[in-house]
Parts: structure tokens; C-alpha cells; sequence
């Protein structure tokens, strides 16, 4: 006969307590780079487009527009910097968590049993601050279900190393 007795929610561990590490402070630099790129590359469309137009009114819409971007372009980089003390992760004896976000605060907790296996990642600006991302995959995902970019590679291998560990278990 199967039981399925209620869990008494007071019990259960509490996330507060979770003593989780800060990522390297330098992989803000990685971000504020990838969102400049993400501005930089509309700002340079719009003003080629203006260029080859021949439309007379052309440079008040492109005033407006570029006013737009830089204001989106300012908040995003703002947020990006107030948010980015939540990046934080921790690595418990049955699972992994990692938690992220500032006005949506996301945390993701990865049970070490469906890790399916790990890659480590480093982009040039990565190299260049000695920083890595892992990437951990489970079962039934396309995808890797958890990316945790900002850690030394020193960091990144040990962690590669546990958590390769336990799956071979």
C-alpha cells in the first residue's frame, strides 16, 4: 500500500539559512559588455538606415529614437548593476542552487542525481579575467538547465570535478 504522509512545512530547511557565494565581482564587466553590444548593434542599423534613406524629417525621429535607446540603454545597465550582487550559488550534498535576479528573484535548485553531465565555458573576455561559466545539464532538458557564468576557473574545475564525481557514483 502506498503512504504519502503530509510534510509539517515548519520542518523543512529554510532557504534564508543557505549560505550562498557571492560570483566574481569582475563578470560585471562581461555583462555590461554583452548589453552594450546588444545597443550598439540597433544605434548602428538605425543610423545606416537613416543614411541610405531619403526621407526629409529624418533626423528629429532619429533624435527621438536614439534619446529612447540611450534611456533603456542607461536603465539596463543600472539594473544590471543593482541586481547583480543576487547572482549566488551553492552546492549542498543533494543538490545545487543558484539564485539570480533583482525585482524577479529566481532561484534554481538542481538535484545532484539528474545531473546528466557538466561543460565548462570561456568566452575571450572570460579568458581574459581568468573567469568560466558551467553549465550543468539534466535528464529530459534540451538544453542546459543551469549556467552559473562569473566563476574563477579554479572554481569552475573544482565544482566540474565534484559534480562529475557524483554522477559516476
Amino acid at each position: 500500500m502506498l503512504n504519502n504522509l503530509q510534510i509539517d512545512l515548519e520542518q523543512l530547511p529554510k532557504l534564508e539559512n543557505l549560505s550562498l557565494k557571492k560570483i566574481e565581482r569582475s563578470y560585471i564587466y562581461i555583462l555590461f559588455f554583452n548589453i552594450s553590444i546588444g545597443f550598439i548593434m540597433p544605434l548602428i542599423a538605425l543610423i545606416v538606415s537613416g543614411i541610405l534613406s531619403n526621407f526629409e524629417g529624418w533626423w528629429s525621429y532619429f533624435i527621438m529614437i536614439v534619446t529612447a535607446i540611450i534611456v533603456v540603454y542607461a536603465l539596463t545597465l543600472f539594473y544590471t548593476f543593482l541586481s547583480f550582487p543576487k547572482r549566488q550559488y551553492a552546492i549542498r550534498e543533494n543538490d545545487m542552487v543558484y539564485s539570480e535576479g533583482l525585482l524577479f528573484n529566481k532561484i534554481t535548485t538542481v538535484p545532484l542525481v539528474r545531473i546528466q553531465h557538466t561543460e565548462i565555458s570561456r568566452s575571450f573576455l572570460e579568458r581574459k579575467l581568468n573567469l568560466s561559466t558551467l553549465k550543468i545539464y539534466t535528464a529530459g532538458a534540451t538544453g542546459s538547465d543551469l549556467k552559473i557564468g562569473g566563476l574563477t576557473k579554479d572554481e569552475a574545475e573544482k565544482i566540474n570535478s565534484f559534480l562529475t564525481a557524483q554522477i559516476n557514483e
